[in-house]
């Protein structure tokens, strides 16, 4: 890694500022060579929290994309429709249902024992991942404020999750907890819009919202902004092909699995947005315009490599 000079976009906003830039060196440190005894759980138990009657997708990609970043197993917890087509896409999918349409408060015990469970079994090599595709009722996000108020263990906090606990931030303050954010998603956790501003005001803004929450947030974008309050990274792989719809879905499943071998949130998001970007930009190399996030977690060895 390497320290870059940041620039806003416009000229009237030239302000200077020294970042740490993500490079594939944040690599080296987290894809070691595997000691011949390796066994089952060693690199990583992940559970994905997610799904909804209509959305089934997303679990489904961060699950695969997790898997081609190396963590060795996957625990798919959805609703029943939900999990239902996510165990039918693969065989390497486990996912289990949950009664009803969308994730309810009558569902909070059975997830926190099967966080727990997860646990025990990888040795404490776990992380959680929770948010694609939950929805927004008022239901299921008291469900995933009880359920992240209740566990100690790495979470990558996205999508819909990050609706639910954005006016409780007392549920993840100090916690081992990554956000990754897009620049609405931004808006709803801190209040602050960063949409249209140049990139030294997003730093900035991601520098300060970071510390104010005692979280580490990964900023999505054409520069990725990651901060903890303390050590800030901007990462430029990716390219405009990955605007499709699963791109964050993706980038979530990469961290966790980052995050289940005990790597720190702010190094897991550097990077999972490394990657992420990477495999996006080998893809798009020959899909371009047809470029599907399926195709992008195919291209993670390569980004990985």
């Amino acid at each position: 890694m390497s320290d870059i000079q940041i620039f806003g976009a416009a000229e009237t906003h030239k302000s200077e500022k020294y970042m740490t830039e993500v490079s594939k060196e944040i690599l080296k440190n987290i894809y070691k060579p595997r000691p011949l005894g390796s066994r089952k759980y060693d690199f990583g138990l992940l559970v994905i929290i997610g799904g909804s009657d209509f959305y089934s997708g997303s679990p489904a990609m961060c699950a695969m994309s997790a898997f081609r970043a190396g963590v060795d197993m996957v625990r798919i917890i959805a609703p029943k429709r939900a999990a239902d087509i996510i165990a039918s896409f693969s065989p390497n999918l486990a996912a289990y249902p949950l009664e009803g349409k969308w994730l309810g408060k009558q569902h909070v015990a059975t997830l926190i024992s099967m966080t727990e469970g997860a646990k025990a079994v990888s040795n404490n090599k776990i992380a959680v991942v929770i948010g694609g595709g939950l929805g927004r009722s008022k239901e299921t996000q008291e469900a995933v404020i009880e359920y992240l108020s209740q566990i100690s263990v790495p979470v990558v906090v996205d999508a819909d999750a990050i609706h639910a606990v954005a006016k409780n931030p007392d549920v993840f303050r100090g916690k081992n907890f990554l956000f990754t954010p897009h620049s609405y998603e931004f808006f709803v956790l801190t209040g602050k819009e960063v949409l249209g501003k140049p990139d030294d005001e997003k730093i900035k803004l991601t520098e300060a919202e970071a510390l104010r929450l005692q979280t580490t947030i990964l900023l999505k974008g054409r520069v990725d902004i990651l901060s903890n309050g303390k050590e800030t990274a901007v990462g430029y792989t990716g390219n405009a092909f990955m605007t499709k719809g699963g791109t964050g879905d993706t980038l979530a499943g990469i961290a966790g699995a980052m995050m289940t071998r005990g790597v720190d949130p702010f190094t897991a998001g550097q990077a999972a947005a490394y990657i992420n970007g990477k495999a996006g930009e080998i893809a798009s190399k020959a899909k371009k315009e047809s470029l599907l996030a399926t195709d992008l977690i195919e291209a993670i060895p390569e980004a990985i490599d």
